[in-house]
């Protein structure tokens, strides 16, 4: 086992609670990237020469990359160690935000916003939730500081347009990218000092055959779900050609179904690896494990719905606002703000309606609220109707959001010991971002898609997100009033040497 930390190491280091503003502030840039874009799609479209399809593609590869990598990403921390990750992780990220800011054209942004930044997040968001989980060794104080982080993540996601578009409006949507460079750098100073107590035992072997497995499922899945933009969700509307040989006919099942099909299957290979990969004794990129646990597996999904909802929502009301009303990105991006409160408010109340109300409680009423936000949003908006009417459904999905979002990621962490932390935070993370990139792909392609024109297309979206708000509901509604609590292991601090003061 690895000796403890001396003391002249620890009076150099970042004491637990300053350690947290490292982590919260990578956690928010992250999500921050997820929705900045959206307020400065049609100047992005103009300035790139591409259209806002061709926009929705690089934020929804971010989500998605993030989506694909995530778990491979948790892995490489057990074998690369987590501050190297995460210092490894802001360096790719600020990169790619510089290629970003300096494409000329639609590929430049996605191997700088799409690729750059999301293997990036992939990267450093792990070492995140592992570190908090590691210093943070008491129920109370890691509960503070998951709710810090993930407040970070819902704040940054619902301050993405404001700020998104008042950097747009002063300047240019490119400065938005460069400013995030000089954040990621920020970071990587404020986090110097972070003491990595390193992996007890052996070091894991990495998995690739299990990462790539995964990785591309996820990828056929939500590229499939792009398709639809172009051949339609059921019936393809035009050939669908590789190379010189029509695949599938104009009329034909849509592509659709053939890239989620494939996607499926990979994902079924997937699992049936690493299934195959444990009973050999050997560790798979992600214990069976983790997807054995009931009250996990329905958090898992209310994580998800959450974040489909929350970026497919603001995707679809960006875009309206720009395409249909004609608003400027700054206009946009103040409409949104009462998301932005919204959150702001719900998270910072997190804390102390968790000490009166059950987690699973707390889920459920975020979900309520947040449908009835969206009904809103449907019922009140029109292509002519006032400013205001945005108000009240921005405000109740940003409060619902806000609730859930601590709650799902306590009963997801909650429901392992402390050996399957690195894991299942992996896991809940690449959940929660395929969510986002579902999000955007779904109800976006829906919004901008030949089906609908106008108020037509953002009804349809708004429709589309009810229904899985409302599936979101569901799934809360089978979590037990009283989760089970996990046993305490062993005292991490003690066995790393960590001053828990």
């Amino acid at each position: 086992m690895q000796k403890a930390i001396p003391r002249s190491d620890q009076t150099t280091a970042l004491s637990p609670r300053q350690m947290l503003l490292p982590l919260v502030l990578a956690q928010f840039l992250c999500s921050f990237a997820g929705t900045t874009m959206n307020v400065a799609i049609t100047s992005i479209a103009t300035d790139l020469g591409t259209t806002v399809s061709g926009v929705q593609t690089a934020i929804t590869m971010f989500t998605l990359t993030m989506a694909a990598l995530m778990i491979p990403g948790s892995k490489l921390t057990d074998i690369w160690g987590r501050k190297f990750c995460f210092r490894l992780g802001l360096l790719v990220y600020g990169a790619g935000a510089l290629v970003a800011a300096l494409s000329q054209g639609q590929p430049g942004l996605v191997l700088g916003y799409s690729l750059g930044q999301g293997i990036g997040t992939a990267l450093l968001i792990p070492p995140v939730y592992i570190l908090a989980t590691i210093y943070f060794e008491d129920t109370q104080s890691r509960a503070k500081a998951f709710g810090a982080i993930s407040a970070a993540a819902g704040i940054g996601s619902a301050a993405g347009p404001l700020v998104g578009g008042l950097i747009t409006s002063a300047a240019s949507w490119r400065v938005a990218f460069g400013v995030q460079t000089l954040i990621a750098v920020l970071i990587i100073y404020l986090g110097r000092k972070i003491i990595d107590p390193g992996v007890q035992g052996e070091k894991p072997k990495f998995d690739l055959l299990g990462a790539i497995l995964s990785a591309a499922g996820l990828f056929f899945i939500v590229v499939g779900i792009l398709q639809a933009d172009t051949y339609g969700f059921f019936r393809s509307t035009q050939d669908f050609v590789i190379g010189s040989t029509v695949l599938i006919p104009a009329g034909g099942i849509s592509p659709v179904w053939l890239f989620v099909a494939i996607g499926a299957i990979l994902l079924a290979v997937f699992f049936w690896h690493i299934r195959r990969t444990e009973r050999a004794g050997k560790a798979p990129l992600l214990s069976m494990r983790m997807f054995q646990n009931r009250i996990s597996n329905l958090g898992l999904l209310t994580q998800n719905v959450q974040w489909l909802v929350l970026l497919g929502l603001s995707f679809v009301v960006s875009v309206f606002l720009q395409t249909v009303r004609g608003y400027s990105a700054i206009e946009t991006g103040l409409i949104l703000t009462p998301a932005t409160i919204g959150i702001l408010v719900s998270s910072m109340a997190a804390g102390r309606m968790a000490q009166r109300r059950s987690q699973s409680t707390l889920i459920r009423a975020g979900f309520v609220v947040t449908i009835v936000g969206v009904l809103l949003l449907l019922l009140l908006v029109r292509e002519t109707s006032d400013i205001l009417t945005f108000v009240p459904g921005l405000l109740l999905v940003g409060l619902g959001v806000g609730v859930m979002l601590t709650s799902s990621v306590n009963v997801v962490q909650s429901s392992f010991p402390e050996k399957d932390q690195g894991e299942i935070s992996g896991l809940s993370r690449s959940v929660s971002n395929l969510g986002s990139s579902l999000g955007v792909a779904i109800a976006g392609t829906v919004m901008v898609s030949n089906l609908a024109t106008g108020n037509e297309g953002y009804a349809w979206a708004m429709i589309v997100l009810t229904v899985f708000a409302v599936i979101g509901l569901g799934a809360a509604l089978l979590l037990p009033k009283k989760l089970p609590s996990i046993a305490p292991e062993t005292n991490l601090a003690a066995v790393y040497g960590i001053d828990p003061d």
